[in-house]
């Protein structure tokens, strides 16, 4: 098992009153699993992903990652644990503008430590994993929003990291980029790689292999996926 929540409660203290985002939550996700987050907006998905991603803390509860408690570590602990053990793509893309694809997808690997030429060879090999060998030399600006995202996804995967945390990581694209994005998460995905994606989209979310639905800060449905649309516009 990869993910465990047992119980999570997030509570934001506004000051005048208290929001609570998520209740008693309880969820588990296995290794090689490809999981769609959904709910309305407002219904606490994205808080799920902030905490997933130890990019927020959890009020109440425990939050188990790949055999690690993150409910108890440091802020120090919990960026190592982010830079080792999830890769994050965003529906903004989230690019350095100044830097190429290559040292976007380079950055990191210079968090963690990798040499010059560790970083250089991963990266470039990422790239192409994605079919961006041809843009690798490119900056931001001379992408179009695909091939963004594109470098987005080599990003997320050059650390080995345990987990792909995706949100809504085809906000911001046509419906053929959306196609593509996909066909490289399913790839990934059938190659081992554990994928959670936040998504509204129905269409979107029928490309995964199980559904948790929230509506107010809790779980009302938590289904594997019927009729799963897999590549090459199929069904299944």
């Amino acid at each position: 098992m990869i993910i465990r929540v047992e119980n999570l409660t997030k509570v934001y203290d506004t000051g005048a009153i208290q929001v609570k985002a998520l209740s008693n939550v309880s969820l588990s996700i296995e290794r090689k699993e490809y999981v769609a987050i959904m709910g309305a907006s407002g219904s606490g998905k994205s808080t799920l992903m902030n905490i997933l991603g130890c990019l927020d803390r959890l009020t109440d509860g425990k939050y188990i990652l790949d055999n690690v408690d993150v409910s108890t570590l440091s802020d120090n602990e919990l960026a190592v644990i982010r830079n080792k053990k999830i890769g994050f793509v965003f529906q903004a893309f989230n690019l350095l503008p100044r830097l190429s694809a290559l040292g976007n997808v380079e950055l990191p690997m210079v968090y963690a430590g990798l040499s010059k030429s560790d970083r250089r060879q991963k990266a470039k090999a990422a790239l192409e994993k994605v079919g961006l060998g041809d843009r690798m030399h490119h900056r931001p600006n001379e992408l179009s929003g695909g091939q963004k995202q594109r470098v987005a996804i080599a990003r997320a995967l050059v650390n080995d990291p345990a987990i792909i945390l995706a949100d809504e990581p085809t906000g911001n694209l046509d419906t053929k980029s959306s196609e593509e994005i996909m066909n490289i998460f399913e790839g990934l995905n059938n190659e081992g790689v554990t994928i959670v994606m936040v998504t509204h989209e129905r269409d979107i979310a029928q490309h995964t292999k199980r559904a948790v639905v929230f509506r107010d800060g809790e779980i009302i449905s938590d289904k594997q996926i019927e009729n799963r649309i897999i590549r090459g516009g199929s069904s299944k």
